[in-house]
């Protein structure tokens, strides 16, 4: 048996939709970046009272997640990647000799970065109600940073009424 939730309904106004670019400079290897701050900054400027923020990462090597802020469960996060794919392995996508696709000028030796992002989402999609975050109460939105440091760049598109 369940509960029902309590329903809250909103008259039909006009929809509207927002769209931002959050620049954010990361400073280690492998860091998880709170921007709950930002997004909640976000909303609250966007003026929506019920619909949803959804943040994509315009990365390959980093994630976003919704996640509790404690430092030792980070730490254990990172150690677990660090067995799941360590930095040491040897990776085909950082031999030069034999990779030939999406090459750039001072390629990053990465491969570790890119398995390690194969066990995350690139996008995470957060309800927005009374017109604040509807997050749990040990829920913070991060961008996870695999191959840093860089300067990386996340979107988010505010949607609702």
């Amino acid at each position: 048996m369940y509960e029902r939730a309590a329903l809250k309904e909103y008259e039909s106004i006009a929809w509207k939709a927002t769209h931002h670019l959050l620049q954010v400079t990361t400073e280690e290897p492998l860091a998880f970046i709170d921007l709950t701050e930002q997004v909640t900054a976000l909303v609250r400027s966007a003026g929506i009272q019920i619909g949803a923020v959804h943040l994509q990462t315009l990365h390959t090597t980093t994630a976003i997640v919704v996640n509790e802020h404690e430092p030792l469960l980070h730490c254990d996060m990172k150690k677990l990647l660090d067995r799941l794919a360590p930095e040491t392995d040897d990776y085909d996508h950082d031999n030069l000799a034999i990779r030939t696709v999406n090459l750039v000028p001072d390629e990053r030796r990465n491969g570790h970065a890119h398995c390690r992002a194969m066990f995350f989402r690139t996008s995470e999609t957060i309800h927005i109600v009374d017109g604040a975050l509807h997050l749990g109460r040990w829920q913070r939105i991060f961008m996870l940073e695999l191959d840093g440091p860089q300067s990386r760049r996340v979107s988010a598109m505010i949607m609702g009424q």
